[in-house]
Order: C-alpha cells, then sequence, then structure tokens
C-alpha cells in the first residue's frame, strides 16, 4: 500500500494552541505533517484556519469541532464548507453504548445524522474511544453499532480500539477497512490511566495495523497523542518521523523535491 498522508489532530497541542495558535500550525508544517485535524478553533473563524493552514503547506484532513448532530447540521454544513473537508465527524459517550438499548438508540441516531449529512455532501464518521471495545452478548460493541448503521463511516482510533491490550485492533481495522477513510495512529502502554508515548516507541504494531487497512479506502493516517509524559512537541516530531521514516505515511510535499 502506497503511504497515506499524515495528519496531525491539534487537541495533541491544545495548551500551545491556546497560547499562540498560528505558531503551532507553523511548528507542525515545519515538522512536515501534511495536514491537520481541528478541534477548535482558537478565536478564528473556520475559513481563516483554512487559509492559515494551507499558507503552510498543508491540508485540513478532516474537523473535528464541533462533532455532529442533529441540532447543528446547519453549523457542520457551512463549518466544512469552510474548510474544504468533505469528513465531518461525531462521537459518543459510554452511556450510548451502555447496554444494547443504548447501541440500537444511538445506532438510530446516527442513522438519521448520516443521512442528513450525505445529502449535503458531506461522509460522517464516528471517532471512537474504548467503551465501544467491551463485550456484549459475546461480541464487541463496536460490531453491534456497526450492523445497526450501516453506511456510516469510520475514524478508527486505533489504541483505543485495542482497549488496553483486551482487542487486536487490527483485526477491527481489517474488519471495518471498507468504511475507514481515517484512522487515529496513537501509542502507549496500553494500560489504563498511564500516559501516551510518541508513536513508534510503545506497544503499538502500526506495520500490521496500518497493513490491514483498505488502500482504495483511506486517506489519512491522524496522529493524536492525549498526552504524555515527555514534551508534547518532541513526541509529534518524533510521531511524524517514526512514520514517514518508516515508510508508513508520507509527509508534507515541499517545493523542490
Amino acid at each position: 500500500m502506497d503511504a497515506k498522508p499524515v495528519s496531525l489532530q491539534l487537541y495533541t497541542l491544545r495548551e500551545a494552541s491556546g497560547k499562540d495558535f498560528p505558531a503551532v500550525i507553523r511548528a507542525v508544517s515545519g515538522i512536515g505533517y501534511a495536514g491537520v485535524e481541528p478541534a477548535g478553533f482558537y478565536g478564528l473563524k473556520p475559513r481563516e484556519l483554512r487559509k492559515l493552514v494551507e499558507d503552510q503547506g498543508m491540508r485540513v484532513s478532516s474537523n473535528h469541532g464541533p462533532w455532529s448532530s442533529p441540532e447543528n447540521f446547519a453549523q457542520i454544513i457551512d463549518t466544512a464548507g469552510e474548510l474544504g473537508v468533505q469528513l465531518v465527524s461525531s462521537g459518543f459517550g459510554p452511556e450510548a453504548f451502555a447496554d444494547m438499548a443504548a447501541i440500537r438508540a444511538t445506532a438510530e441516531k446516527v442513522n438519521l445524522m448520516d443521512e442528513r449529512l450525505r445529502a449535503a455532501g458531506l461522509t460522517l464518521f464516528l471517532h471512537n474511544h474504548w467503551w465501544e471495545f467491551d463485550l456484549i452478548d459475546g461480541r464487541l460493541k463496536y460490531d453491534v453499532f456497526a450492523e445497526l448503521a450501516p453506511t456510516v463511516a469510520f475514524e478508527i482510533d486505533t489504541y483505543w480500539a485495542a482497549n488496553f491490550g483486551a482487542v487486536d485492533p487490527a483485526a477491527v481495522v481489517k474488519r471495518h477497512a471498507k468504511r475507514a477513510p481515517l484512522l487515529h495512529i496513537k501509542d502507549g502502554p496500553l494500560l489504563k490511566d498511564q500516559p501516551m508515548v510518541a508513536v513508534g516507541s510503545g506497544k503499538m504494531d502500526f506495520r500490521k495495523l496500518i497493513g490491514a487497512a483498505d488502500p482504495k479506502v483511506l486517506q489519512w493516517l491522524v496522529v493524536e497523542l492525549d498526552e504524555c509524559a515527555t514534551d508534547m512537541l518532541q513526541a509529534v516530531r518524533a510521531s511524524h518521523d517514526w512514520l514517514v521514516g518508516n515508510g508508513l505515511a508520507s509527509g508534507r510535499k515541499r517545493p523542490g523535491r
């Protein structure tokens, strides 16, 4: 599979973004990321963020701010247009997957959202956490939900999909590869409440995991580190360098190269 471009989920650098957001965008571009996935605009309008990103030779890969809901369709559609993206996100807390009745209700809600957003030319994707990867009636809640919402796309957060070692995330990616245009790439010790580490220095097997994706569907690899014990920008740089250096992702195309 040809290496897919690597983006950074900007939630990773939220503390620095709150102090000087343009400087963060410049730093991410300087590292070599091909794109960013915003999780807030830090006082900018979406079109201003897009210009800032594109002026640095990157693209907005997808968007996490705000997440889609039945109450904000107009805002989501307008924001996607200003950012120049077709992939828009949503996600749910543990209560939405608490039991079978909750999963069915969540799927019904998502199906309505998906239908409305598809009519506007947008692709709704869901970002998971670990609670979707507990078992219900002997099956992963994620798999049950996927059957009940058969047209929604996925941004598989591969670290959370491992559910701290209880689940094989590569098998999850393979099973849902036809519906996964995005993979969240994060690494760590696979221990609950322990900080993450730079991609490539933890327990995740990214060669197997990325190899399980469908190259015709996968569009971006998106690095996200919720927290690290080390300097976050250093971890962001190390993550990019490891993915690109090992041929698992492609970075920003620079003039003359």
